[in-house]
């Protein structure tokens, strides 16, 4: 057949049909993104940083780049916020992809804060003895090289530092953003990868004790890697049963009130077992990241190998992340399923906290101790979860927002505690301490009270707001494991309080570093937070409570 035969045929052929519909480009409220574009766009910027600026000017580059950007994107979200977005005007953007609401936006600014607060102890380098005349900070001077190599005595030489740091912190951060906000399956998923895998690298980049770190950051990654594979098959799962991964049309699958069903999919549509066995899979997921038991094993061996800035930060931001995603999808998706995955929290919640407080009490490393106390804390806050109340939303935005930077405080105390090898995490080098260092000692003291929950920190605003909404919700029994919990807990935190002040200092003990005003900043703002929301939290539990509500 000729060339101009077929042309004709495929003219003709066209005419004939039906014109196509055109494809709608998408429609993106970048406004309302805001906040994790100017992340996202600073964390690119310091990923060029460090491809172009010459490496004596990175780390002042990388700092100023990422104080902006967190500075900026909370100032986008109090923007957003007074524009009403977490009242009257909220609503679904992208596409449907993304919820502007009054907990995203709270957690999304609980988030910002924490990370910017975890930035000046990234940014910290005065904590260690200067090395060839090169002041250092935590991290590793050459994250490739072999650790005890000749490479690595090189690079310390060189008076290297692992700048890059800064751009995965925002990455991390920009993930941590989305993912309580993610109004479908697979945003969620996307999110979750986002902030994941940045977090198993800076686990692996401790300055000292660079095997235990890298230990650390391969139990995290596989584990992890195991956790977002089961997240992916309940997606799946759950797909099959709705035809859709968006909230919205889950929640009406499962309520019985969908309207279009399609036809493809309507053989399954409806299986209860895929519904079950889906969210069982998505939540435990969940539960990875927010350290509950039985997920919670990767918990203590992280947090104690990881450089001690990055244990802070993830402590604090991770569970804010975590928990504001899990609260959306037990409250958004599955209202409709509540008789089944109440029990099954109740469950969680009470083993999470007595494991953690009980294991806590045979702790000999700092780090490891808070560890088990924030295992113990993800099941407090899971008591607010179940409360399946408006004041149970309320209350987990309060107490995440007041723990988030006591947490971060704590770790940053750890930091100044200091010997021949690097920082003292071994709970018997702290005896005596508040004779060798009585202000270090008093705000660590201040930090543990709060942890315990002692009143006029913010540990007991928090602690009561989630038991109060749990009792009133019909969950009182809970409410008295987690009142036993606690007084297990505060057990341990007052045993490290009575060594720091009633014990004798030993001689070979070690010494408190000096830091740099960024920790210093760090350690008063969580000083500041625990004592404002002890003293005088209402006007916080007002602003927790307007933000509590989800748009459908």
């Amino acid at each position: 057949m000729s060339a101009s035969a077929v042309h004709s045929l495929w003219t003709t052929a066209a005419g004939a049909a039906e014109p196509i519909a055109k494809i709608d480009a998408p429609k993106i409220e970048y406004g309302q993104l805001s906040p994790t574009l100017i992340v996202l766009g600073a964390a690119i910027v310091g990923v060029l940083v460090e491809a172009f600026v010459p490496r004596k000017h990175r780390y002042y580059a990388q700092l100023f780049v990422s104080v902006v950007a967190l500075a900026a994107a909370f100032a986008a979200v109090v923007a957003l916020a007074e524009g009403g977005y977490g009242t009257t005007k909220a609503r679904i953007a992208a596409m449907g992809a993304i919820a502007v609401d009054g907990p995203a936006l709270f957690l999304q600014g609980t988030i910002l804060l924490a990370a910017l607060v975890g930035l000046f102890t990234f940014a910290e380098r005065r904590l260690d003895p200067e090395e060839h005349g090169n002041r250092v900070d935590s991290f590793a001077a050459q994250a490739a090289s072999v650790p005890g190599s000749d490479s690595e005595k090189a690079a310390v030489k060189a008076g290297f530092a692992t700048t890059e740091v800064f751009p995965l912190l925002l990455f991390a951060v920009a993930g941590m953003l989305v993912f309580p906000s993610a109004n479908d399956l697979l945003t969620l998923f996307v999110a979750l990868e986002v902030f994941s895998l940045p977090l198993y690298l800076l686990c692996a980049l401790a300055r000292r004790k660079r095997l235990m770190s890298q230990e650390a950051a391969v139990k995290y990654f596989l584990l992890g890697a195991f956790a977002s594979a089961f997240t992916l098959f309940g997606i799946a799962l759950l797909y099959g049963y709705a035809g859709s991964v968006s909230y919205g049309t889950i929640a009406q699958v499962v309520d019985g009130t969908i309207k279009n069903v399609n036809p493809a999919l309507a053989d399954t549509m409806g299986n209860d077992a895929l519904l079950l066995i889906g969210t069982a899979m998505i939540v435990m997921g969940l539960l990875f990241k927010v350290g509950a038991v039985p997920f919670h094993m990767w918990t203590p061996d992280v947090y104690q190998g990881a450089p001690t800035p990055v244990t802070g930060f993830m402590a604090a931001a991770t569970k804010v992340a975590a928990f504001g995603a899990l609260l959306r999808l037990l409250y958004v998706v599955l209202p409709g399923l509540r008789w089944d995955w109440r029990p099954v929290m109740w469950g969680v919640a009470i083993v999470t906290m007595l494991g953690g407080a009980i294991v806590a009490i045979t702790q000999t490393d700092i780090k490891r101790l808070l560890a088990y106390s924030s295992i113990a804390h993800a099941g407090f806050i899971l008591a607010g979860v179940i409360a399946t109340t408006p004041d149970g939303v309320s209350s987990v935005l309060f107490y995440l927002a007041a723990y988030s930077f006591v947490t971060i405080g704590a770790f940053a105390v750890v930091t100044l505690v200091r010997d021949a090898g690097g920082e003292a995490t071994h709970l018997s080098k702290w005896a005596g301490l508040g004779r060798r260092s009585p202000l270090v000692a008093a705000v660590f003291a201040v930090f543990l009270l709060a942890f315990a929950g002692i009143p006029l920190t913010s540990g007991f605003a928090g602690k009561f707001a989630v038991f109060k909404a749990a009792a009133e919700g019909g969950a009182a029994p809970l409410v008295v494991v987690g009142v036993i919990s606690s007084a297990i807990a505060a057990f341990f935190y007052i045993r490290v309080i009575v060594l720091m002040f009633f014990s004798e200092p030993r001689p070979d003990g070690p010494t408190v570093a000096v830091p740099s005003p960024l920790t210093m900043t760090a350690i008063a703002v969580g000083v500041a937070v625990t004592l404002v929301l002890g003293v005088a939290p209402q006007y916080f539990l007002d602003l927790a409570n307007q933000a509590g509500v989800f748009v459908r």
